[in-house]
């Protein structure tokens, strides 16, 4: 758990991982800055990969990747039963949980069939550091868009809303992202809200945002807000760029 005893949630554009050479993957500098928010030098982390199905070779590779951070890591399954006797507990102990990406409807239903949304809003509470990207990303926000139903980007309004604001992902690398939620917050569907560039991450303390961080120089995070009847502005937040890890 963070050691300052505030909640904190860091949402990810994108990029968490890079390839490794290998055909395997690294954790980014942004995993790091998500570890050091825990304060812990070995931190306990549990990653949930809900939204790709928690297939085995999607967990198996998680694990290799991240194999390199001093931690103490497991995973929360929900397919075809919870891989863990009291899933309430095993958050609850966490320092550090992280959510892959994938499809955020079928995050999101599945989450409240068995009840993690009450309990991930606790542990955030209880000061356990959030994280995710994409799907990891907008779950923790009102909405976004998603390709949760097709390659056409659709609107999210149903998200567990820890976070008062929408959230959009995959910035600079989706065509479709940016018009949309812009769209969608003009529209006033979703409230206004934040976005990340790929490598970009969206950093929150309670409920306010406090920066964004990056390891590419280049990379950018936005802040979308209504602007008139069915508009929107769009304003760039230089993140601060992260050391190489």
């Amino acid at each position: 758990m963070s050691t300052d005893g505030q909640p904190h949630i860091l949402a990810i554009g994108g990029g968490t991982f890079v390839p490794d050479g290998r055909q395997g993957l690294a954790p980014s500098p942004l995993l790091r800055y998500a570890f050091d928010l825990t304060g812990q030098d070995r931190p306990r982390v549990c990653f949930l990969t809900t939204a790709i199905g928690d297939g085995d070779a999607y967990i198996a590779r998680f694990y290799t990747a991240f194999s390199s951070m001093d931690a103490e890591v497991s995973h929360l399954a929900l397919f075809p039963m919870p891989n863990v006797a009291d899933v309430r507990a095993h958050l609850l102990t966490q320092d550090l949980i992280y959510v892959s990406g994938g499809s955020v409807a079928n995050l999101l239903a599945l989450w409240r069939l068995h009840g993690l949304d009450a309990i991930m809003r606790e542990a955030w509470q209880e000061g356990v550091v959030l994280s995710g990207q994409s799907a990891g990303a907008l779950c923790w926000h009102v909405g976004g868009n998603t390709d949760s139903f097709g390659p056409e980007l659709t609107p999210m309004t149903d998200g567990l809303a820890l976070l008062p604001y929408s959230c959009g992902v995959h910035y600079d690398s989706d065509p479709q992202r940016r018009p949309l939620l812009q769209q969608l917050v003009g529209a006033g569907t979703l409230p206004g809200g934040y976005a990340a560039d790929e490598s970009v991450a969206l950093h929150y303390v309670g409920t306010e945002f406090v920066q964004a961080v990056s390891y590419r120089q280049d990379a950018g995070a936005y802040r979308v807000e209504p602007d008139g009847p069915g508009k929107a502005k769009e304003s760039r937040l230089e993140p601060r760029l992260l050391a190489a890890l």
